[in-house]
């Protein structure tokens, strides 16, 4: 069984890359590629919209959103564009797991947009920050 998830993983991770290549191919229609980009930039970024520590949640994205993601995105991509993207995959996955960083940026900006709205929410609710014994 483990072994099954690990080849599933392995798949979804050719799958992921090959949607970064059928992105850069002009074939692709612009539809396919503006939701190929938030689904790889997902993908590749080292950091989770849903942290893994939040019980369930935290694994919702990975178990659930990705492939359901990279499914929908390879429905709106050419047959042969997509063959021919998971073939260059393939070889360029020998080297490793890319990491994108503008996404991981994007995810960052996010979370402190939320702090920073919660914060704006209670100032706004009190009239001040509060004190918390501190003078």
């Amino acid at each position: 069984m483990i072994e099954s998830w690990k080849a599933h993983a392995r798949l979804l991770k050719i799958e992921t890359y090959a949607l970064y290549f059928a992105y850069r191919d002009p074939r692709t229609p612009w539809y396919a590629k503006v939701w190929t980009a938030i689904v790889v930039g997902y993908a590749f970024s080292p950091i989770d919209l849903i942290p893994d520590f939040i019980p369930v949640l935290g694994y919702l994205d990975d178990l659930v959103l990705i492939p359901l993601g990279i499914w929908l995105a390879m429905k709106m991509i050419p047959p042969q564009v997509l063959n021919e993207s998971r073939l260059l995959a393939r070889e360029e996955l020998k080297d490793g797991k890319p990491v994108n960083w503008a996404a991981a940026a994007i995810i960052v900006f996010i979370w402190l947009a939320a702090v920073g709205f919660v914060i704006w929410m209670v100032i706004r609710s009190f009239g001040e920050l509060p004190n918390f014994g501190f003078s």
